[in-house]
């Protein structure tokens, strides 16, 4: 990989340093995972975003077996411990109930 664009983001780091703490405090608390889970993450999209993309996308490279492998992985990734929902709150009538006002 190409060290040019770790440096971009590093510059990016020291020059809004106060922002990209905000910004991570902000992505755990609506997360619920503590800053050191969400300050790689961070770093990767900020890479992603000033790296240009030579690669082709995953939704046109992948196989129908790399979707399913994709999409259960990230299905893994939600919690599993919220309540459910109550058959009136995904009724067709809860959906429509400002349409009757």
């Amino acid at each position: 990989m190409n060290s040019q664009p770790k440096s971009v983001v590093s510059d990016l780091e020291q020059a809004h340093s106060q922002d990209i703490e905000t910004i991570t405090r902000l992505l755990a608390k609506i997360s619920n995972r503590s800053p050191s889970e969400i300050k790689p993450h961070l770093n990767t999209m900020l890479l992603q975003l000033v790296q240009p993309s030579t690669e082709r996308p995953f939704y046109e490279t992948a196989t129908a077996s790399e979707w399913v492998t994709a999409f259960r992985e990230w299905a893994a990734s939600h919690r599993h411990d919220a309540p459910s929902l109550s058959d009136y709150a995904v009724s067709r009538e809860s959906m429509y109930e400002d349409e009757r006002l």
